[in-house]
């Protein structure tokens, strides 16, 4: 089984990423960290304790996590997930404690413990890795690697046609706190950024066939996929947008759903037009060669990604 440590903010796709790591036998969750990103890090720490209790889980630690990025103020998501964070769902409030521990100070105590081990799975802003990295950094020779859902690359026309960052070409995730996605890019980890070009993937649906096949099942986890997707088609948004960050798991799980490149990648930390922009240097000469290289996800099978998400869900 694969260690990891997910690394998240919950968010309704987080929350759909959880179900998927802690059901999957190929998996092993170590701990779930929680961080500032689609909602404050108090949300967040909660919808993860949630759904753990929902799958009957709690033997995995919570860690909450930085509740702002390293330097900036927490921007506003234009993309609202619900007034719960999770679709509306409503789930019960958890009776499971927070870890003891902060979520820097778990990544930091669990890589250590496992050395070469651990794989840190990133659906939120890198503000905790990022710091963990600071504070810690003999840390990034003991990580096995990072896969993040992470970045928009200019691939194909997914990329920005849905961005998700309030800039015309940011992914949220980035957007937030950029100043950490560049520490993390550049921190000599391999890097797997799965951006907007594989995980927006909005000409891929769940087929009528599928929601019947949610509805019937009697696993709350289903029901909860089930009203996630009903809550963004009343906005008028489409099912892929429940299932975001479940790329990232589901590329721990399988990484032949999705195919990469290695490329030479900046981030954007100014301020204005670009702000968290993820740039690709494809270049055949005068290539930037001081931009670190990261293997950037181009192509990915969105068929068997939604075979072995639903697979996971009715499991």
């Amino acid at each position: 089984m694969k260690k990891i440590i997910l690394d998240c903010d919950p968010g309704m796709d987080d929350s759909m990423a959880i179900v998927m790591a802690v059901k999957s036998s190929e998996l092993d969750v170590l701990a779930i960290t929680t961080v500032n990103g689609n909602y404050p890090v108090d949300v967040t720490s909660t919808n993860a304790r949630k759904v753990l209790e929902l799958l009957d889980r709690t033997d995995i630690p919570v860690a909450r996590g930085m509740a702002n990025p390293m330097i900036r103020k927490s921007p506003s998501d234009p993309f609202t997930h619900g007034r719960d964070g999770q679709a509306e769902a409503y789930l019960p409030e958890p009776a499971m404690e927070l870890s003891e521990i902060d979520a820097v100070d778990m990544i930091i105590q669990l890589v250590k413990e496992n050395p070469g081990e651990v794989t840190l799975v990133v659906t939120g802003p890198m503000s905790n890795v990022a710091m963990a990295m600071q504070k810690a950094p003999e840390i990034k020779g003991m990580i096995a690697e990072i896969i993040a859902i992470s970045g928009a690359f200019g691939l194909n026309q997914y990329a920005f046609l849905n961005a998700t960052g309030d800039t015309p070409q940011s992914e949220w995730n980035v957007y937030v706190d950029p100043e950490a996605a560049k520490i993390v890019y550049e921190s000599g980890v391999k890097v797997i950024a799965l951006g907007l070009d594989v995980a927006t993937y909005f000409d891929v649906n769940f087929s009528e066939e599928d929601i019947d096949a949610l509805k019937a099942s009697k696993k709350k986890e289903a029901a909860f996929l089930t009203n996630a997707i009903q809550f963004v088609n009343k906005r008028g948004f489409d099912a892929y947008c429940t299932v975001i960050d479940c790329m990232a798991v589901a590329y721990a799980i399988d990484p032949s759903l999705v195919q990469t490149i290695d490329a030479h990648v900046g981030v954007e930390t100014k301020d204005g037009l670009t702000l968290g922009m993820t740039v690709i240097d494809r270049r055949h000469h005068f290539v930037w060669e001081h931009l670190p290289v990261i293997s950037v996800g181009c192509k990915a099978e969105c068929g068997r990604f939604l075979q072995l998400l639903l697979e996971l869900v009715l499991k």
